[in-house]
C-alpha cells in the first residue's frame, strides 16, 4: 500500500502578518498531484489541519477543496486533529464523511476503531490517535496516570488490543499528534506541556508498522518506522533550513516500510541576516536576499532612524527586525539583572528610552517620568 503522510497544514495561518493562503493552496495542489503521480492509496494528515479551533472561512473551504481533489484521485484519506483543531469541530459529520472515503479521526470515543483499507495483500488498519489533551483524556478512560505517556500508552493498549483480534498479517498504520522524546521542535509549535510531562518515547508506539507523526514542524526520522513529516510550508524563521513536504511510504505484504520523501514548493526562501544598516543596504554581499523574507537582526551601536523603510528599499520582503546592539550589556545576564534590581524605576525608564531611541530623555521628558512615578508611589501610600 502506498501513503503519503502529511501533517501541520495550519490552514489560516499567517507568517509575521503575511497571508499564506495562496502559498498553502500552491501546496495543495503540489500534494495532489503527487497523490496521482504516485499512485497513492491513502493520504494520512497527523493533524492541526487548521491554524486555531475557529478557523477563517477561506481555510474551512481550502480545506474542503483539498478533500475533494484527493478523493478525485482515487486515494482515500485518514486524517486526525491536532492541538491546534477543535477535536468536536473535525469529528462534526464523521460518519456521513466515512461512505465518501474521507475519515476523520477526532475523537476518544474513536481511538482503537481503525479505517481498515484493503490492498492486493491484504487489510491496513489506520488508527487514528487525535492530539489527547492530557487531562480530558485521563478523566474519560479513568486513567491514574497523568501526562501525555500515560493518556497516549493507553491510546495505543487500544489498538494493540483491537490489532490482535484481527487477522493475521493485517498490516497497521497509527497516526497520532505528539510530541516524540528526541524530536527537534521549532519556534512555530504551540507548548503542549501541560498536564504532565509532554514528551513520549517512541517505543510506545511498538507494534505498529508505520506511524504517522504530527506536531513538530521539521520532517524527522525516530525510526524507520516511525516519522514526522514536518509541515508544508515554513511558520518561523527557526525554520529557515528545513526541507518541507511528505513522506511517501510503502508498506509490502510482510509490513516492511520503505519511505521516500517527496519535496514541497517553497514559496518564497527564509534567511536571518544581521549586521550595521549601512552594511546591509550597501553590501554587494547581501544582493542574493533580495527576493527572501527576511528576519533582520541590527547591530549599529545606536538604532538608526527609520531602520524598516531603508531595508524595504532593498530588501522588499523584510518581516521582521530586531535590534541586538554591538557592545550592549546581555539582559539575560544575571549580573546584569542584579545589578538593576536596586536602581530607580526613573532611571531604568531612562536607559531604555537612550537604548530605544538613540539619544537620552529631554528635560520635558524626564520631569514626566519623574511626575508619573511619584503618582505612582501616592496611588500605593494611600491604597
Amino acid at each position: 500500500m502506498r501513503i503519503l503522510h502529511t501533517s501541520d497544514w495550519h490552514l489560516g495561518r499567517s507568517f509575521h502578518r503575511e497571508n499564506l493562503l495562496d502559498a498553502q493552496a500552491a501546496f495543495i495542489d503540489h500534494l495532489v498531484e503527487t497523490v496521482r503521480a504516485e499512485r497513492v492509496d491513502a493520504v494520512a494528515v497527523s493533524g492541526d489541519l487548521y491554524d486555531r479551533a475557529l478557523p477563517p472561512v477561506d481555510a474551512v473551504r481550502l480545506l474542503d477543496e483539498a478533500l475533494r481533489r484527493i478523493r478525485g484521485t482515487g486515494a482515500r484519506a485518514v486524517l486526525i486533529s491536532g492541538n491546534h483543531d477543535s477535536m468536536a469541530r473535525l469529528d462534526y459529520g464523521s460518519g456521513l464523511f466515512d461512505a465518501a472515503g474521507v475519515h476523520l479521526r477526532s475523537s476518544l470515543e474513536g481511538v482503537g476503531a481503525p479505517v481498515v483499507l484493503d490492498d492486493a495483500h491484504g487489510p491496513v488498519a489506520f488508527y487514528g490517535i487525535p492530539y489527547l489533551e492530557p487531562e480530558i483524556a485521563r478523566r474519560h478512560w479513568g486513567l491514574q496516570g497523568r501526562g501525555h505517556p500515560a493518556v497516549l500508552g493507553h491510546a495505543m493498549d487500544l489498538v494493540r488490543a483491537d490489532l490482535a483480534e484481527r487477522p493475521r498479517g493485517t498490516r497497521s498504520v497509527v497516526l497520532s499528534h505528539a510530541f516524540v522524546t528526541g524530536g527537534a521542535p521549532s519556534d512555530s509549535e504551540r507548548d503542549i506541556a501541560v498536564g504532565g510531562a509532554a514528551h513520549v518515547p517512541a517505543s510506545l508506539f511498538d507494534g505498529a508498522d508505520y506511524v504517522a507523526l504530527g506536531h513538530l514542524h521539521g520532517r524527522q526520522r525516530m525510526s524507520d518506522r516511525v516519522r514526522y513529516s514536518g509541515s508544508p510550508l515554513a511558520y518561523s524563521f527557526s525554520e529557515e533550513r528545513h526541507v518541507k513536504g511528505s513522506w511517501l511510504v510503502e508498506i509490502d505484504r510482510s509490513g516492511a516500510v520503505r519511505a521516500d520523501f517527496a519535496e514541497a514548493p517553497v514559496p518564497r526562501p527564509l534567511a536571518r541576516l544581521s549586521g550595521r544598516l549601512e552594511d546591509l543596504v550597501a553590501g554587494a554581499e547581501w544582493e542574493g536576499y533580495t527576493g527572501h523574507w527576511l528576519q533582520v537582526t541590527l547591530t549599529d551601536p545606536v538604532r538608526p532612524a527609520f531602520p524598516m523603510d531603508r531595508l524595504r528599499e532593498r530588501f522588499p520582503h523584510v518581516l521582521n527586525l530586531e535590534f541586538a546592539p554591538e557592545g550592549a550589556p546581555d539582559r539575560d545576564d544575571p549580573e546584569w539583572a542584579r545589578g538593576n534590581r536596586d536602581r530607580p524605576g526613573p532611571e531604568l525608564v531612562m536607559d531604555f528610552v537612550d537604548w530605544a531611541r538613540g539619544e537620552g530623555a529631554c528635560d520635558e521628558e524626564q520631569e514626566l517620568v519623574q511626575a508619573a512615578f511619584e503618582e505612582l508611589r501616592a496611588r500605593e501610600a494611600s491604597a
